[in-house]
């Protein structure tokens, strides 16, 4: 029996030995397929980091290239411009007590020219020279702005400050009065109305040189005629470049992008400027030639009238959305935008009013008096305010809270109030609306007042109203007891439920928030104080129902419309 015993346990031990062995076998099968696994994601991302890494060099060397190539030619457009402002440099450019005087020709040419000129005249008996020479000048004329436009153009790009190469002008005197900063949408544009205008100015200057040449070669009999033709091509690309103006501002207009129009004050402004001379210079071409610039100041001033017209009417008809309206009640944006378009507008406040009048009817606007063009200005302004304010009014319904409705309008008063006060749109309303100033501040104290009634809610629970009087000796009923616990309990929820909702309010003004505050705040707490004051034993447990502190109730009412604290 010991001997069977014995192999049975050898027997039993030899399994499990088995058992284990195989159990590590299978563990090291597992390990060494995992292994294998992590074999092949390595080699995996190995071959993806070499096809990377050959994509990169191969993208790399291109670049290189191309890197030595605009090298190249950065040196090829340096000695570009080099040689422009060599060109340039011959149209001496002398300021003679602000007057330029361009000298087209070495004097010792120009003669040779002249008596040339004289004898074809007199024994050549041949004036197609004439002709050729309004088709040099005239392509001289043309090819000189051009140029003017182009140097204008990449100086003003690459340094920030406009620059004219043949006409010097101080900054002050440029229309647009924008600080040098980087290159965006508004410095392009500033640029390209930059350019047009000194254009507009090289023109009549080299205009007036030309025609002090021509009297020198042409006969005086056709001279006129001979003027007339060379001007032309350059007078003509000029008031293209005013046409296209035009064109961009009408199809602003249909984008309502009606802040894109004021690109053409500066410009009207500048052609209105310069028109006395620009008439003086064109004296004795023909009629056609004549009435180009009248014609295209006309068209600005239309085309600008009616994009202050449809702006007034977008402010008065701008839809009330309550997913665009401000959910803690701050200023709008059709405010700011508003404000914004007004302020701009200031810059060429004698432009405006110029361009309102040009589409007046009346006998009185015929007159066309700085004084009434401020006037129309002033009406104008108005209505804009006069249409914001229906349109915020309007908007203030979307809001379910009367409150938070007094507070939207507030903001927005306040913020139209002191953009007038801080530029000089005040002055121009107070033309014709004297009292101006002084009904915002009434319509902003009416909404204050709006404001405050939303806290009788709270404060009608301290009032003496159904409190029962207390006899000395005498006990409360159970019924007066109640009273009181109800008022405690209608004060304490209703200032923690005001106190959470407008804690998310916006007042962005700190002199307006801090007085508002304030001024809630002294009346709740001295009604609470006296509140307390007359307060008498009605229960056994008083924390229950005196939950704040005089001081904690002001330390509440002083974190309104302050989402931090």
């Amino acid at each position: 029996m010991v001997p069977t015993e014995d192999a049975s346990a050898r027997k039993r031990e030899i399994e499990e030995k088995l058992k284990q062995e195989q159990e590590t076998l299978s563990f090291i099968r597992e390990n060494m397929e995992k292994s294998d696994q992590l074999t092949k994601g390595m080699v995996s991302i190995l071959s993806s980091f070499e096809s990377r890494l050959m994509q990169l060099e191969n993208s790399i060397i291109p670049v290189h290239k191309q890197t030595e190539n605009l090298q190249r030619l950065q040196e090829n457009v340096d000695k570009t411009l080099s040689c422009m402002d060599h060109v340039i440099s011959y149209y001496h450019v002398l300021e003679v007590q602000e007057d330029v005087v361009l000298e087209h020709l070495p004097e010792a040419v120009l003669q040779d020219i002249i008596c040339i000129a004289g004898w074809l005249v007199e024994y050549g008996r041949n004036q197609d020279f004439m002709n050729v020479y309004f088709q040099i000048r005239s392509n001289q004329l043309d090819r000189s702005i051009k140029g003017l436009k182009d140097h204008f153009r990449k100086n003003s790009a690459s340094s920030g400050i406009l620059y004219s190469p043949a006409v010097p002008t101080k900054r002050k005197d440029t229309p647009t009065k924008k600080a040098p900063k980087r290159p965006g949408k508004d410095d392009v544009l500033d640029i390209e109305i930059d350019s047009y205008i000194h254009c507009i100015t090289a023109f009549v200057k080299l205009a007036q040189s030309e025609y002090v040449l021509l009297a020198e070669i042409i006969p005086e009999h056709h001279q006129k005629k001979t003027f007339d033709s060379l001007i032309q091509e350059a007078l003509d690309n000029l008031m293209l470049e005013g046409d296209n103006i035009v064109s961009a501002a009408r199809r602003a207009i249909m984008r309502h992008d009606y802040s894109a129009v004021l690109t053409i004050f500066p410009i009207l402004r500048h052609l209105k400027m310069n028109k006395s001379e620009f008439d003086t210079t064109l004296q004795g071409t023909a009629a056609s030639t004549k009435n180009k610039l009248p014609t295209l100041i006309t068209s600005m001033e239309t085309i600008g009238a009616k994009a202050l017209e449809e702006f007034a009417d977008s402010i008065k008809n701008d839809p009330d959305k309550e997913y665009n309206m401000p959910k803690d009640g701050t200023v709008h944006e059709l405010t700011s935008n508003a404000i914004l378009f007004l302020q701009q507008l200031l810059d060429f406040h004698e432009t405006a009013g110029a361009m309102l009048a040009s589409q007046e009817t009346s006998s009185s606007a015929s007159s066309y008096t700085s004084e009434f063009n401020k006037r129309l200005l002033s009406s104008y302004i108005c209505k804009v305010l006069g249409n914001l304010q229906l349109n915020l009014l309007s908007k203030s319904k979307v809001y379910e809270d009367s409150a938070l409705s007094a507070i939207f309008l507030h903001n927005n008063y306040n913020y139209i109030l002191k953009s007038l006060e801080k530029s000089e749109l005040i002055q121009l309303v107070t033309v014709t609306q004297k009292k101006a100033e002084s009904s915002y501040r009434e319509l902003i104290e009416q909404q204050i007042q709006m404001y405050q009634r939303s806290w009788l809610k709270v404060t009608e629970h301290l009032a003496d109203r159904n409190m029962p009087i207390f006899q000395p000796g005498t006990k409360l009923k159970d019924k007066e007891r109640q009273v009181i616990k109800d008022k405690f309990k209608g004060f304490n929820d209703g200032l923690e439920e005001l106190c959470k909702i407008q804690k998310g309010w916006a007042i962005p003004d700190k002199e307006q928030r801090d007085f508002i505050r304030q001024a809630q705040r002294r009346v709740v707490s001295d009604a609470y104080r006296a509140f307390l004051c007359a307060n008498i034993s009605f229960t056994k447990n008083p924390e229950k129902y005196h939950k704040y502190r005089p001081e904690e109730v002001e330390e509440m009412i002083e974190k309104l419309f302050d989402t931090s604290a």
